[in-house]
């Protein structure tokens, strides 16, 4: 019901910055998570950052202070502000939404299984 599209990945040096974009549609719920995961190749999925319908933000350790969250309701879109970019920032980046939830973005942070719809991702490498 609820779609995503991401964009805005690329190929950055390390040290240099990206803004990824997630665009939806169908968010028809008034309660809902929505989470930046990331994948690279041979390492498990990990939540990156994660903001709730209450404007709650939530990120791993690894990018606190570099990674910013935000959502513009009136745009349908959810942003990923990337500074000080690492090689190992490199991965698959994607889009996540739990809706309906009740569920803190602190809470909800890298806990895939509740995720029910994900978009196609978009790719990040950092070169180093």
């Amino acid at each position: 019901q609820v779609h995503l599209l991401e964009s805005g990945g690329g190929s950055v040096k390390a040290g240099g910055s990206l803004s990824l974009s997630c665009s939806y549609s169908g968010m028809i719920y008034a309660a809902y998570v929505m989470q930046w995961f990331r994948q690279a190749p041979g390492k498990e999925r990990e939540g990156v950052a994660a903001i709730d319908s209450d404007g709650r933000v939530s990120y791993v350790d690894a990018v606190k202070g570099r990674f910013t969250i935000s959502e513009d309701n009136a745009q349908n879109t959810v942003y990923l502000e990337m500074n000080m970019l690492k090689p190992e920032d490199s991965a698959m980046y994607y889009c996540a939404a739990n809706a309906p939830s009740l569920m803190p973005a602190w809470q909800a942070l890298g806990k895939e299984e509740e995720f029910r719809f994900w978009g196609q991702g978009t790719q990040v490498t950092v070169d180093s």
